[in-house]
């Protein structure tokens, strides 16, 4: 794995998160991550840690097996078609973390014969702790294992299928934000109660933490370790049972819901205009 070479076509935040998460996990050399983006003079931190950086898309594809295309949806398909020549040899993989652009649009504008991946990494990325959900589109196994090595360098991985994405974008992409929001109650809460704002943040953010990790590790039902921490007449149950009143769970289930809602219109108003547009041609 430390000998794979890998290209990011459009090293922006996400792109240079998945690249510094790679080089320092030890997965994958720095020397074998090519970063391309127009202006490279702001990829200079990148190439002193070691990284190669380049602005020619075809260059960078051309010497890497696996090319990570992170770009603005709007340029996706100039990217493509500029990279697709260089996608002809065996072994290549790409692997798209761009939202909202289908396997079957990647296919035809890379060539059939070329592995397709989607990825939908979210913003914990940069402190390599992010959820990131891999669509297989036409890859094999080989080459879905490979894309989850990469990622599970910057945090953990699931596989789903594509179908499903709309729905990873809202409880995992958007859903950073959403519990960023409760840690940000709960501080402001703490405030109330007695706390500087610095100390509130740092134990709501440090307990968030905890409650994750404990998840996380024990693989335990949220329900099974609330009732640890819950006693009969006790502070928990009647601050849980307070909130409950207010409409907490209803509110992060039906924020989900809209924003999973709302994904799915503008993912197909995107590919649905193309179609439009071609249509209307005929």
């Amino acid at each position: 794995m430390k000998d794979l070479s890998v290209a990011i076509i459009g090293a922006g935040n996400i792109g240079t998160a998945i690249a510094s998460g790679l080089a320092e996990s030890g997965r994958v050399k720095a020397g074998n991550i090519t970063l391309s983006r127009r202006r490279t003079g702001l990829l200079q931190k990148m190439a002193e840690r070691g990284f190669k950086v380049e602005n020619d898309n075809r260059a960078a594809a051309k010497r890497s097996r696996v090319v990570i295309v992170a770009v603005e949806p709007q340029k996706i398909d100039g990217v493509l078609k500029e990279i697709a020549p260089e996608l002809r040899l065996p072994g290549h993989i790409l692997i798209s973390v761009v939202t909202g652009i289908t396997a079957a649009r990647l296919a035809r504008l890379a060539g059939p014969k070329v592995p397709v991946i989607r990825a939908m990494p979210n913003t914990a990325i940069a402190a390599r702790e992010a959820m990131t959900c891999i669509a297989p589109g036409n890859a094999g196994d080989e080459a879905v294992e490979i894309a989850r090595t990469i990622f599970d360098a910057v945090g953990k991985t699931i596989v789903i299928s594509e179908e499903q994405m709309n729905a990873a974008t809202a409880l995992g992409a958007c859903g950073v934000a959403f519990f960023l929001r409760a840690i940000r109650a709960a501080s402001q809460g703490g405030i109330e109660i007695g706390f500087s704002a610095d100390e509130a943040l740092a134990i709501a953010a440090q307990t968030a933490r905890g409650a994750a990790t404990l998840l996380l590790s024990a693989g335990n039902h949220p329900e099974h370790e609330i009732d640890r921490v819950t006693t009969p007449r006790g502070c928990t149950i009647a601050g849980l049972n307070q909130m409950e009143h207010e409409g907490f769970s209803s509110a992060m289930i039906r924020g989900i819901t809209a924003s999973a809602e709302r994904a799915s219109k503008l993912h197909t108003g995107t590919e649905g205009e193309r179609q439009g547009a071609a249509s209307s041609k005929r």
